[in-house]
């Protein structure tokens, strides 16, 4: 069957508008990700060559159509592509495996992460080189190794591929393939002498990598084959890892190897399994066998040996418990659930240490679970207590500070919410402890203080500068939504309190914070997009009541983004624009005529809204601002006539 010619077919010409231009990719990328090769051929053969080029070449949704056929895995498509359209082997784009987002992944990336391996041939015959890698610096042996295609393992390092480039945590292809338990792959890199004691950024080994997987069969194949029992970052061996995951096999395994586990070794890696099954598997009974083994393994011929130091507990997160040192106490506890996460809590840190993930992520999740009970004064306590451990250990803007700050977030607008029905019942308390929610805004304003040095000293297109201006964006988001919960618990406060919350939110401002596209906290304060920042809504954004404390203590309401644009521009984007709103910045002193970097105003940028319905533009019109419209409007060269503060006025308007 022939192929129908279209008539008349437009083109992506100068004379095309930008709607038709973005439908034509439009069609060229949907025909590419379907598979739809006839439409594509429709669509492409009768266009001339330099037309052809742009629309495979354009992405869309950050993916070009040659690098979504590879991942989906049409190799017609895919070799239509590139014999007749032409399309580089190389330009790489965004695609999704598993709901994560891969940025800046090759075509023959994708087509060996999704297991396709006669796409990969074809690549590979075509030059694709098979040592590209994505942003991460992830090549395509990493990715087929990921998800245990062997057969694209071997074709690859036939053709060339590098057994032992890492991605940018450090981690092999041997690394990834005993993570994911991938006991073929493994064995085959290894016999073409793979590094089995490499390291990545954080010290792990693929030693690790199995402990943590719970792959015994290639822990095995590694120890046969030299590999080390090390230590990592936070000092942790694999026979620690295995016993932080829970897997109780992989530690008997271990345990058992007098050769390579010392004595102290196994006593801590039992009590930190016996943690494990406090916390993670809710075992009691597993947990005590576990510590009563390794009390027993503190004792040799009858002489405690190794003593476990025991020193009553300053914290009172804890509520001051004291790890038990013998069996008699072991045995008082069992029976009472709360003593025994307490003892887990307390050897995890002893043995663990403060500075790794797991010791402040299960004081969190123990402060979770007082929650759900109601005990919001037992979580409060814990949370904190992790959160100092927190700042004082990770660099600034740490995810899992973050996520500890927002908790503390979800938590108060919980507590507050739980209040109003109680109020409405007739009991009108405090809803949350100030000096609580103090705290914490104080804590996270000085999370943004450190985190600025980070920002100001990594360029902001490399990865690092992407990832800090990331978190540090979100981190203002969360002081917004709790200068939101403050504003709704100061008819509560006294005078004194209510000075102290002003004055907190003035020093934050002082710090002049800039999220990102150079946006301040005002402008996020007015932003629709502010609300959405974890699983559980906080706030509702734009928010007037955060907007007017902001801009009682200090926030310049005419400073600009990235963009030049105000707070009032950002407002002007919320569907609908909000009257109050507005109207209190007009008030505070933005130029309703001010134009941002398209020159465009608030006015200009209202959808579905008239002006009027807003607000009465003459009220807010001054002469001034008049005067600089028909400068600009004149194209009066004014820049060497007027003063500085005067022309930076007239080059708002």
């Amino acid at each position: 069957m022939t192929v129908p010619a279209v008539p008349c077919t437009p083109t992506i010409g100068e004379s095309a508008s930008k709607a038709n231009k973005m439908e034509f990719r439009n069609v060229v990328f949907n025909a590419a990700r379907d598979g739809k090769l006839r439409r594509l051929k429709v669509f492409l053969d009768h266009r001339p060559k330099d037309e052809v080029k742009q629309l495979v070449s354009a992405k869309t949704n950050g993916a070009t159509p040659l690098v979504l056929a590879c991942r989906n895995g049409h190799k017609d498509v895919v070799e239509y592509l590139v014999d007749r359209c032409h399309a580089n082997v190389e330009q790489p784009g965004s695609v999704t495996f598993d709901g994560e987002t891969i940025e800046g992944a090759p075509p023959l990336w994708c087509a060996a992460a999704a297991g396709h391996s006669a796409i990969v041939r074809l690549l590979t015959d075509q030059g694709a080189n098979v040592n590209s890698t994505t942003k991460t610096n992830s090549t395509p042996l990493r990715a087929a190794c990921f998800d245990g295609h062997f057969e694209i393992v071997q074709y690859l390092i036939l053709r060339g591929a590098d057994i032992e480039v890492a991605n940018r945590h450090g981690h092999t292809c041997l690394m990834i393939a005993c993570y994911k338990g991938h006991l073929k792959i493994a064995k085959y890199l290894i016999a073409i002498g793979a590094d089995v004691n490499r390291k990545s950024v954080k010290g792990n080994t693929a030693l690790h990598d199995c402990a943590e997987s719970g792959s015994l069969e290639i822990m095995k194949l590694l120890l046969a084959s030299g590999a080390r029992m090390d230590v990592d970052a936070y000092g942790m061996t694999p026979l620690l890892a295995a016993s932080v995951t829970g897997h109780m096999h992989i530690v008997e395994f271990l345990i058992s190897k007098t050769d390579l586990v010392t004595r102290k070794a196994r006593i801590d890696a039992l009590e930190l399994l016996g943690a494990t099954f406090v916390d993670k598997k809710r075992d009691m009974l597993g947990s005590y066998k576990l510590w009563k083994q390794a009390m027993e393994e503190r004792v040799i011929n009858g002489e405690l040996v190794y003593p476990k130091q025991v020193i009553a507990s300053p914290i009172s997160a804890y509520e001051n418990t004291v790890e038990v040192a013998s069996l008699d106490q072991l045995m008082d506890i069992i029976s009472d659930p709360d003593a025994m996460r307490m003892q887990a809590l307390l050897v995890r840190e002893r043995i663990l240490g403060p500075a790794h993930p797991d010791t402040s992520y299960y004081i969190r999740y123990r402060g979770a679970v007082y929650a759900d009970m109601g005990h919001f004064e037992r979580c409060i306590t814990l949370w904190m207590y992790a959160l100092d451990m927190q700042q004082k250990m990770l660099e600034p803007l740490c995810p899992m500070t973050q996520s500890s700050l927002l908790s503390f977030a979800e938590l108060f607008s919980f507590m507050m919410s739980e209040n109003r029905t109680r109020s409405n019942a007739g009991n009108d308390r405090s809803p949350v402890n100030f000096c609580d929610i103090m705290t914490v805004f104080n804590k996270a304003v000085e999370e943004v203080r450190m985190g600025q040095l980070n920002v100001r000293k990594n360029p902001l297109n490399s990865i690092s500068g992407d990832r800090d201006i990331t978190y540090f964006n979100r981190t203002l988001i969360i002081i917004l939504h709790l200068i939101c919960l403050l504003t709704k618990l100061m008819p509560h406060l006294n005078d004194e309190q209510v000075h102290q919350v002003k004055e907190s939110v003035y020093h934050f401002l002082k710090l002049n914070p800039r999220g990102r596209n150079g946006n301040t906290p005002l402008h996020l304060a007015c932003a629709r997009d502010s609300s959405s920042v974890g699983r559980y809504p906080i706030c509702q954004f734009p928010s007037l009541d955060a907007v007017q404390l902001l801009l009682e203590c200090g926030a310049d309401p005419n400073s600009k983004d990235n963009d030049s644009n105000t707070s009032l521009h950002v407002a002007a984007q919320n569907k609908p624009a909000k009257p109050l709103l507005v109207q209190t910045l007009l008030d505070a002193g933005v130029h309703l005529d001010a134009v941002n970097s398209d020159g465009r105003t608030f006015e200009s940028l209202l959808k579905g809204q008239s002006i009027h319905e807003v607000i009465n533009p003459m009220r807010f019109t001054k002469l001034q601002c008049l005067a600089a419209q028909v400068i600009k409007r004149e194209g009066i060269n004014y820049s060497e006539a007027l003063f500085p503060q005067l022309e930076r006025f007239v080059d708002m308007h």
